[in-house]
């Protein structure tokens, strides 16, 4: 095993890198004494992007180390640094986003001081959220397909007409009356013999006559050129059998230096572009192999993680068993023996026994933490034995913790009380002074709820890195310390019996000497009003299993398998102008790369993390609203299969003629999020999500009811609590046609798509061509393409790169290179996104609500921050209360 663990050296030399960041981030967020609010925007601004930055470099260097690291209790180590570092990087993107009041952020000076590149911002996807449900992915998918092929054998099979074989006669009619057809349209028609001829009759019959003879004279006119050259031809090959030798060679050596001179001309120029750094070396397009042998190492690092995770869990098994058969008396023992002091404490307080607690409120967990710690500590550390002194330190350890910190509220409360009452003689205007003085203007960092959980596991990384660099995962010093707490709390249930009998024996001994009835020893408590409110939501469904809801949803098309795309297939570049147009008072429009990096931030993590997804701020419905083409679905599509989520159709367009009526639809909504409740993640994907909020439909649309989810869809977004990992992703291209008012009362986030910029469609052109077989050659002006196509879509170009790059044309590539011109062609048949319709979208957008804040930000108010001045009208109200 020591021969292993020198393969993972790389991997912590990454975590503790990873460790001394962390620490140094963990000092600036918690500072000794309570920092001043800052009250100018822009620093305040650089301070939130520098930990955002700093915070994802981390997130990066964690996520590496625990896909490769496989000893086990590293990996939860890991896994616990990571899960929070993912969600102090969502705190303080919202907390960027309503300082800012902006979507997309521009940090090139921060970028420019750590010495980092745009590629180091790309927000990474952790692999053990696909990894880790891998098998359960692999069988719903495998029910899936089963279903889909059910489905397509019931449909009764159409008989081609190309395919039949008894169909030839008549396809050939058919094509005989086309061609009669083509003639009758082509050729005009002679006149009935019983009536004269109009003048525009006679003269186009004098045009097709006088056009046919034409015709004729000139096939005979190049049918006699095309004589004279074939006669040229042999009059030369004559001459050249006379010609001498010496002729012939001259000849020859003429073309053959020619062809060596273009070779070699062609060869210094593409050695010179290489030396420049405007080419890439041909050896480097092909896969390296130590990259090739680096992967194949990763793959078998991973491989030997599910061993060593086997050994142990069976090493836990093993040491649970061993603990619980040497240890489990003497603790049982002792807590037998506190709850029984308990109950006599109770006694002789109150007169009488008190109620044991109740398995659902916790049982004996209550008794003990109503004890207070010192009084917890003298059993425990009474024991002297010499093979408990692990257990005997962890737990004191904790105790002393336990006591340190209320102390410390002890003081606090003490020291909070004595200031009250000196306030308390001074007059309403002393209150005011103080309340301005405590709320001082300006701007603050938010609470955190994840800063807890990265210095909890900073201190434990390290307090105990001895442990975590021991041999084997199983030969673990501090792993029988943890196993001791969790047997205590295991056989505690056991304990709960016994004592609740000896409890209820107790009662009846003292009632009997009392000479009165005993009293039920337990009491029916009412329940309260969450339970009243669940007993109320029925389920309509109760009666059938979640594998027949799954089935149906798939017949009806609801519940549709992703399209195998994933995220990095989402190609886009860097805006490198952001911030200085930012600077200009100028508000850019987004690049593809910026909206790239949104996606894993409001809509992956949160659906592959549970943690995330109860602590972070919580997004329900994102919106991606763009012109078509821009890649709204294909976004989807990615999110689903980044985290293996179940994909729920629900666009307008869909359910038509689905589940009719009012209680129709209840169930129809009731069946989706119930699956998707119970098989989460799942993705809920509105098509078209303007319809459902039209200001008037239209006449063609009315038979649709485009609006039939308008009422009941922000019901649903109310249900969806923090532990659903449910998310609700509409995509529009005209959302002009909607109500602006209640489409952002569903959608909280919105996301404008625009047009590819000049970066993007470079190499987006160039990613494209390969993808689709073609060569990228010095002959393909990039360039000049990339300019031309200005408006176009990536659906547009993806289009015309599969029209171009036909299987004809590959065979052709080694001997004709492909031409820009090629792909200018198509690109004029197909109308592109004006400028005009992308700034409709942008006036649009500057009407939601972070828009609107965004443009009175922009109007003159960068600096002003909303906070009461002391002279203000709120201030004084604030004074008042």
């Amino acid at each position: 095993y020591k021969e292993k663990c020198l393969y993972c050296s790389t991997y912590n030399k990454l975590w503790r890198d990873a460790q001394e960041g962390l620490n140094s981030l963990l000092s600036e967020e918690v500072p000794t004494e309570s920092s001043r609010p800052e009250r100018d925007r822009v620093v305040f601004f650089q301070r939130l992007a520098s930990l955002y930055v700093r915070y994802t470099q981390i997130f990066r260097r964690l996520e590496e180390a625990y896909d490769q690291i496989a000893h086990p209790q590293k990996r939860r180590l890991i896994r616990g640094l990571l899960d929070a570092t993912m969600g102090r990087v969502l705190e303080l993107k919202n907390e960027m986003v309503e300082k800012e009041f902006s979507e997309f952020h521009y940090m090139d000076d921060v970028i420019l001081d750590l010495k980092l590149t745009p590629e180091d911002l790309e927000i990474p996807i952790p692999r053990y959220f696909l990894s880790e449900q891998s098998k359960v992915q692999r069988d719903r998918q495998q029910v899936l397909s089963r279903i889909l092929d059910l489905m397509a054998t019931a449909e009764k099979p159409k008989v081609s007409l190309q395919n039949s074989s008894k169909s030839r006669p008549l396809r050939m009619m058919v094509r005989r009356k086309n061609l009669e057809m083509a003639e009758i349209s082509f050729f005009p028609q002679p006149a009935d013999e019983g009536r004269a001829l109009s003048l525009e009759e006679a003269v186009k019959m004098i045009q097709v006559t006088e056009r046919a003879r034409q015709g004729r004279l000139r096939a005979k006119f190049m049918r006699e050129i095309q004589r004279d050259e074939e006669r040229q031809k042999r009059a030369k090959h004559q001459d050249l059998s006379v010609a001498n030798t010496d002729q012939a060679a001259v000849r020859i050596q003429k073309v053959w230096k020619g062809f060596i001179q273009r070779k070699k001309t062609k060869q210094e120029r593409e050695e010179e572009m290489i030396f420049l750094g405007m080419a890439m070396e041909p050896d480097l397009s092909q896969p390296c192999p130590a990259a090739v042998l680096a992967e194949a190492n990763k793959a078998r690092r991973r491989a030997r993680q599910e061993e060593h995770e086997e050994d142990f869990q069976k090493a836990l098994v093993f040491i649970t068993s061993s603990l619980r058969e040497t240890e489990g008396p003497d603790m049982r023992e002792t807590m037998k023996d506190q709850i029984r002091q308990w109950f006599i404490e109770c006694h002789d307080a109150t007169g009488s026994f008190p109620d044991y607690p109740e398995e659902e409120d916790g049982g004996s967990a209550l008794i003990f933490a109503a004890k207070t710690p010192q009084q917890l500590c003298v059993p425990w550390l009474a024991c002297t034995r010499p093979h408990r002194s692990l257990s005997i330190m962890f737990i004191s350890l904790k105790l002393m913790e336990e006591l340190k910190a209320e102390e410390e509220e002890e003081a606090n409360k003490k020291t909070g009380g004595k200031e009250q009452t000196k306030d308390k003689g001074k007059g309403q205007e002393a209150e005011e002074t103080l309340l301005f003085q405590d709320e001082e203007p300006g701007l603050k960092m938010l609470s955190s709820a994840f800063l807890s959980d990265l210095q909890s596991g900073h201190k434990t990384f390290v307090g105990k890195s001895e442990c975590f660099y021991s041999c084997s995962p199983t030969e673990d010093p501090c792993l029988e310390e943890q196993l001791l707490l969790s047997v205590s709390l295991t056989d505690s249930g056991s304990v709960d019996e016994l004592m609740r009998q000896e409890l209820a024996n107790w009662k009846l001994a003292v009632d009997r000497d009392k000479g009165r009835k005993a009293k039920p020893s337990g009491k029916k408590k009412k329940g309260s009003k969450s339970e009243k409110k669940k007993k109320k939501e029925k389920d309509l469904t109760a009666d059938r299993t979640i594998e027949s809801l799954y089935q149906e949803l798939v017949e009806q098309g609801l519940l549709k398998p992703a399209e195998n795309v994933k995220l990095q297939d989402y190609i886009g570049d860097y805006n490198y102008l952001g911030t200085t147009l930012r600077q200009m008072d100028i508000e850019p429009m987004p690049s593809l790369s910026d909206v790239r990096q949104l996606i894993p931030l409001y809509a992956i993590l949160p659906l592959g993390s549970q943690v995330l997804r109860e602590k972070a701020p919580l997004v329900k419905a994102l919106l991606l609203v763009g012109p078509s083409g821009v890649g709204k679905k294909m976004l989807v599509h990615a999110t689903c299969q980044e985290t293996g989520a179940n994909l729920f159709d629900l666009s307008p367009l869909n359910l038509v003629g689905k589940y009719p009526g009012r209680t129709g639809l209840q169930m129809m909504l009731h069946m989706v999020f119930k699956v998707a409740r119970l098989l989460q993640p799942s993705v809920v994907w509105i098509g078209d999500a303007e319809k459902m909020f039209y200001k008037k439909v239209p006449k063609e649309e009315k038979e649709l009811d485009p609006k039939r989810l308008k009422k009941d869809l922000p019901k649903v977004l109310k249900s969806i609590k923090g532990e659903d990992r449910i998310l609700i992703i509409g995509t529009t291209n005209s959302p002009l046609n909607a109500d602006l008012k209640s489409l952002c009362k569903v959608y909280t986030k919105i996301i404008l798509i625009p047009r590819p910029d000049y970066g993007t469609r470079y190499v987006m052109w160039k990613e494209l061509i390969k993808q689709n077989g073609g060569m990228v050659t010095s002959a393909l002006d990039l360039s000049s393409l990339g300019k031309v196509s200005d408006g176009y879509t990536p659906g547009q170009m993806v289009r015309v790169v599969r029209k171009v790059l036909t299987e004809h044309r590959l065979q052709r590539l080694t001997k004709c290179p492909l031409l820009a011109v090629e792909f200018v062609s198509h690109l004029a048949k197909i109308d592109p996104i004006f400028q005009e319709e992308e700034e409709a979208l942008k006036a649009w957008y500057a009407k939601t609500p972070l828009g609107k804040k965004r443009v009175k930000m922009a109007l003159g108010r960068e600096g002003e921050v909303d906070v009461p001045e002391k002279g203000s009208k709120d201030a004084k109200k604030k004074g008042k209360k």
